[in-house]
């Protein structure tokens, strides 16, 4: 019985963080890239302050990274020319802009902390294909001079 009460609190912090906090989130990218940045790089766990306050943080942890897990394979299912739009969007709304946080993203290889830590190395490896693609495309659009008007 202790197994059902620990998925069935899992699945309403799931609700909570998606319905109060991913939701607000526009665009799959964004939301990837919100997730990976609630993940602690040095021990793989997730944190969330608010989250904490209502809920057991071990539970806190899991839900969140099902989260990520989940965003992880829905990215990695919708055709490229969608993930193309969406990234553009995601990096366009960071703080250098597109053509710097597109270099930057490059250069840094930044997107390798968006899969979650226990994705398929087959899935991270797909994953960070398609960013190197898709940034590339992104790179070289930046790099077109603009049509004067």
């Amino acid at each position: 019985m202790e197994i059902l009460t620990q998925l069935q609190q899992n699945r309403r912090i799931v609700l909570d963080f998606t319905a109060t906090t991913l939701s607000a989130i526009p665009g799959m990218f964004a939301r990837l890239t919100y997730l990976s940045s609630l993940r602690d790089l040095s021990s793989g766990a997730y944190e969330h302050a608010g989250l904490e306050v209502i809920y057991p943080r071990e539970a806190v942890r899991q839900a969140l990274e099902q989260c990520h897990e989940e965003l992880f394979k829905r990215v990695l299912e919708v055709p490229l020319e969608e993930q193309l739009e969406d990234l553009r969007a995601c990096l366009e709304a960071m703080e250098g802009g597109l053509s710097s946080t597109v270099e930057h993203w490059r250069r840094l290889e930044t997107y390798r902390i968006l899969p979650p830590e226990h994705a398929p190395d087959y899935l991270k490896k797909l994953f960070c294909s398609n960013l190197q693609a898709l940034l590339a495309i992104l790179q070289k659009e930046c790099n077109q001079p603009r049509p004067s008007g």
